[in-house]
């Protein structure tokens, strides 16, 4: 005769094939190194976290794993009680959410990940592992391999062939397209630079543009230029030298090439240390992985978020309350009940 074994665990529903999954590079990783599936997996956990372990280890990889889209497929628990049961299950060492940095050209995103391991695994194990991810990626960046909206084309259509103009039963002749090329522009007369001229004889041309009391000769120019030169030498640019120059101008001006010579001299800013710059071939520095705590969200390193709580999510999770009466509200219940007693004796 054969025994039934029956498991006081819920079983875990079928994954459906419409189940939501995540945008590309977030939602469910999972871990390498894990044991083959067994009917004992999560033994020792709870029913209700068992029946949530055992529906997010049969998630596909990119799975949305976000605490509404689980509720909607686990319509036993609420939001809340799904939360509750992901903050058991990192406790327990099969979670961590984190943040991992993605390049975007001029800007940094965060993608945000959930990475899972049917073995449970300890605090070391997860630091270790994350560190590993951290080193991975900032070695070899990961391909973008989303796929292109459905608004761009694959292919750039070719361009339509005129009709054939040569007579029929003829094969046409092939006709040499010769490269287009866009006709040169007039250069803007605005834009147009002399050439061979420093940009502290430039800076002094432009100032009688900027403010017509400012206007320069050639000769003047050239007299200033070697004064303007200390000033880029110096390491300001060329809009804080028109800027200093042009600042707090006289109604008149009676000699610009004397009021920019005296201005040159009096306001040359001071020299500098050289900062010592970065070589090259330095590496950039590595950016770490960020685990976020399974319940309140807050981002830290791995190691400063034991079990995948934050410090106050993880004394409340991990340390029970304190039970013992406070000696003042003992006496306060005490004297309410002596109250009550002389109330209550006969008149």
């Amino acid at each position: 005769m054969v025994t039934q074994h029956l498991s006081s665990a819920l079983p875990a529903p079928a994954v459906s094939a419409a189940y939501p999954m995540a945008n590309p590079g977030y939602g469910k990783r999972s871990t390498p190194g894990q044991q083959g599936r067994t009917r004992d997996d999560f033994a020792l956990l709870p029913t209700r976290e068992r029946y949530v372990a055992g529906f997010v280890d049969h998630l596909p990889e990119g799975a949305a794993m976000s605490i509404k889209e689980l509720a909607k497929q686990l319509p036993l628990y609420g939001q809340q009680a799904i939360g509750t049961a992901l903050n058991a299950l990192s406790v327990a060492g099969h979670l961590r959410r984190v943040r991992c940095p993605v390049d975007t050209g001029e800007e940094t995103r965060w993608a945000f990940r959930t990475f899972w391991s049917r073995t449970a695994r300890d605090n070391e194990w997860w630091n270790t592992y994350l560190a590993t991810e951290t080193a991975s990626q900032t070695a070899v960046p990961a391909p973008d391999t989303a796929p292109p909206p459905p608004w761009v084309p694959d292919e750039e259509p070719p361009p339509a062939q005129p009709e054939d103009p040569s007579p029929a039963g003829q094969a046409p002749e092939p006709t040499a397209v010769p490269h287009q090329r866009t006709p040169p522009q007039a250069p803007d007369a605005e834009s147009t630079q002399p050439t061979g001229l420093s940009p502290a004889y430039l800076a002094l041309a432009r100032l009688g543009r900027d403010d017509h009391r400012l206007a320069l000769s050639a000769d003047d120019c050239t007299t200033l230029e070697p004064l303007a030169a200390q000033w880029l030498d110096r390491g300001v640019t060329v809009d804080y030298l028109t800027n200093t120059l042009k600042a707090g101008l006289p109604t008149q001006v009676d000699s610009p090439v004397g009021l920019l010579r005296r201005r040159l001299i009096d306001k040359l800013p001071p020299r500098l240390p050289a900062t010592p710059s970065t070589p090259a071939d330095a590496p950039a520095p590595a950016r770490r992985i960020l685990v976020e705590c399974t319940d309140c969200g807050r981002p830290g390193q791995p190691e400063a978020l034991p079990h995948g709580l934050c410090r106050p999510c993880h004394q409340t999770h991990t340390t029970p309350g304190d039970t013992t009466p406070d000696p003042t509200e003992i006496a306060a219940v005490k004297a309410h009940m002596a109250n009550l007693r002389d109330l209550l004796k006969p008149v």
